[in-house]
Formats: structure tokens, sequence, C-alpha cells
């Protein structure tokens, strides 16, 4: 941790919420980085995930958290007790909701759970350019009632709107404080967590539904050869069942193909030069059920 600097402000944001209210793509856009996975599959954020904004004024340092749910899992269970212990560690609290379909049970209870500590909450109603102007109020209005948030902000994490207001209400709010990262860090994530998520969501974007909850990605091996720019990546692809297996492979090797082909790209773009990406896939029988799996194959052992 760095010295402190005269009139800087700093502090630890949670974004919190049921799953699927737009967490990881809210994260995305204010650190301006692809650092956290999105897909339309609930649960897709396994563990906290941290971007740090640095401007001149303040260092905000987000905490993108997994949906909170009723776990039946145990990787669910140290999903949920992530997102808590975000929320309780904060030193501002925005909890998300979704604007179509209005305030659902699920986030009533985690707005209520919340009403602890005098923390400094914000509501935030993401996907409001999705509904109309008196559906941000009421949804304003029935949330308020449950706890009176410090600011209600509408948002669409997605198009970008009212972000900048977001991110202004929440530097006014900050107290002063050090840098806790230099200027140049964006994500705790190690490269090579961030290269296995990028291949897990190629395969949440193809697979069936009862299939992408069960999978985990390792990367086994990372070389990048001497006399050229590219990197030979090793990775494993792991699920719960054999007809999981079956199921990412595909016929004749063709999914599997696809959600290469497509990591790949990404990853190309991201590290910029070319992979030579070879992928497997293994069974781990029940490995969210199992605590230590769980723990290594979600991510927590990452930390």
């Amino acid at each position: 941790m760095s010295d402190n600097i005269s009139g800087l402000k700093s502090g630890f944001i949670a974004l919190a919420g049921r799953p699927n209210v737009g967490k990881s793509t809210l994260l995305n856009r204010l650190i301006g980085n692809h650092i956290a996975i999105t897909s339309h599959k609930p649960q897709t954020t396994r563990r906290r995930i941290l971007g740090v904004l640095t401007s001149d004024t303040s260092q905000m340092v987000f905490m993108d958290t997994p949906g909170i749910h009723k776990p039946k899992s145990a990787l669910g269970e140290m999903m949920v007790k992530e997102a808590r212990s975000a929320i309780a560690e904060a030193d501002i609290r925005c909890i998300m909701v979704s604007a179509p379909g209005g305030l659902k049970q699920a986030d009533r209870d985690i707005i209520e759970y919340k009403n602890k500590g005098n923390v400094t909450t914000f509501l935030v109603i993401n996907k409001s350019d999705a509904v109309k102007k008196e559906d941000i109020l009421n949804i304003t209005h029935q949330a308020n009632e449950l706890f009176p948030f410090d600011e209600t902000v509408p948002i669409s994490a997605t198009e970008g709107d009212n972000v900048d207001t977001l991110l202004a209400l929440l530097e006014e709010r900050l107290g002063v404080g050090p840098k806790f990262f230099p200027d140049d860090y964006i994500t705790d994530m190690p490269e090579r967590v961030i290269w296995s998520e990028f291949i897990r969501a190629r395969a949440l974007l193809y697979l069936q539904d009862e299939v992408p909850h069960g999978v985990a990605v390792e990367i086994m091996s990372a070389v990048k050869r001497e006399d050229r720019e590219l990197v030979d990546m090793e990775a494993t692809i792991f699920c719960e069942r054999d007809t999981h297996k079956g199921i990412i492979i595909g016929k004749k090797g063709e999914m599997l193909k696809r959600i290469g082909a497509e990591a790949r790209r990404d990853l190309e773009r991201l590290v910029g030069m070319q992979i030579n990406l070879n992928l497997w896939v293994k069974v781990k029988k029940d490995w969210r059920d199992k605590m230590s799996l769980a723990r290594s194959l979600g991510g927590f052992d990452n930390k």
C-alpha cells in the first residue's frame, strides 16, 4: 500500500445482487477492460473479482461478486459466501437489480440481508433503457421502502447510459484514503485465470443448459515460442458427467473445435499475439459437491 496522497479518495465498492443482473458487464464498463466474463446463463461469476479504476482524484476498487442465490452445492455455498463477504467488507455497497420484470423476491431478500451496518449503499437499476420511466419509479419506490438507499441510479451497463453519473456519485461518497494498488493495476486475477475464464465463456455460450454450471477450465501450460510471437497453450475443460463430456466434444469433435476456435480468437485479441490452443475434456464426477475440488476448479484457490 502506497503512502497517502493529499486529497485522494479511495475505497472498496461491492457490486452485489442476484444472478444475471449485469454486475460483470458493469465492472467491465467501469474499468474499460474485459476482465470478467459475461453470459446470459446465471451464476457465471464464481468468485470475487477486483477491478481497479485509478484517476488523478481517486482509486475505486470494485468487487464483482457472484450472484446471491440459494446454493445447491459446495460450489454454490462458496459463491454466496464470497458475495456476502464482499458486502460486509465494502466501503460502499451497490445493490444491483434488473429493471425488466420489476423487483423480484430475490432482490428483496438481498436488500433486506444487506440492511446491516452504517455503510453507504446505492441502488443501481440496470437495463433501465429497456423499460418505461414509470417502471423505474416503481422499482425505486418499492426498494426504498425496504431500505433507505443513499442514492438510486438507473443505468444501462451494456450501453453505458448514466454510468458516468454513477462513477461521479461514487467518488463523491468516498472518503480520503491511500492508493491500494499501483496506477496501472486493473485486476487481481492472474493471467492464467483470465485465460481460462475466456475459454469457459465460450463453453457457456454454446453448451446446453444442463452442462455449463458443471464446467471448469484449467490452463495446463502456456509457453511462448522463442522464434515468433506465438503462445502454445494447453487447457483442460472439466465436467461432471460422461454424458456432459460427449456434449462438450460433440459429434466428430465439432463442438470442442467451435469452442476452441472462438476462444483462441478471444485470447489472441487479449494477449496481442497468436495462440496455438489445444483443448482436452476430462470428467471430475460431481466436482461442485466436493469442497476441495469446488475450491480449486471454482477458482477460489487463485485469490
